[in-house]
């Protein structure tokens, strides 16, 4: 079967080489994307919890009364 003959079969228009190509490279971009939100979560959450603490959000108050002064 020719490479015209799989083309037109084929429902994307790839050949099985050329999506197997793909999917890897899909694949690989994902996996990399899925390490760079991990990574970014992770210094977002050392950097300000998204869970309350004890204190609950008090801990906050302080950071509204220091960007107030700022402002004033």
């Amino acid at each position: 079967m020719s490479d015209v003959n799989m083309r037109a079969s084929a429902a994307s228009g790839l050949t099985d080489s050329e999506a197997w190509e793909f999917h890897s490279i899909f694949v690989t971009s994902f996996l990399i994307f899925v390490a760079i939100t991990i990574v970014a979560h992770v210094l977002v959450w050392q950097w300000r919890p998204w869970l309350p603490g004890k204190d609950g959000y008090a801990f906050m108050l302080d950071g509204i009364a220091v960007a107030k002064s700022f402002l004033a």
